[in-house]
């Protein structure tokens, strides 16, 4: 029985597959997220920067400079995700919590022998 139980908790490749293919989900999720937040924030700052220079068309130097701050500003924010997205990707901190869950309920014997 503990054979049986010992070899159920024991670390596949099947197992580690399935915790890159979420985690490859989980990435594109955020990537996508990213993108779309970028678009809607752009095309919000251009939309208000437009509705302002239609009422006050002399503000023109002072609404187009901080449009240019302020797009700048959101274009960094889908880099940022990229960096967390790329963590999540190549140095997943998923991985190693799985180990280290496994080992210690084996070390417990909660999995039947320890090892």
């Amino acid at each position: 029985m503990q054979e049986v139980t010992q070899h159920l908790y024991d670390v596949t490749p099947q197992m580690i597959g399935k915790i890159y293919g979420m985690t490859m989900l989980g990435v594109s999720i955020i990537l996508a997220t990213a993108g779309v937040g970028f678009s809607v924030g752009c095309g919000l700052i251009c939309d208000k920067t437009i509705e302002g220079l239609v009422r006050v068309p002399e503000s023109r130097p002072t609404l187009m400079a901080d449009m240019f701050i302020f797009t700048g500003f959101m274009g960094n924010f889908p880099f940022i995700i990229l960096a967390f997205a790329m963590w999540f990707l190549f140095a997943n901190p998923f991985e190693g919590a799985f180990h280290s869950v496994i080992k210690s309920l084996s070390t417990f014997g909660i999995l039947g022998a320890g090892g």
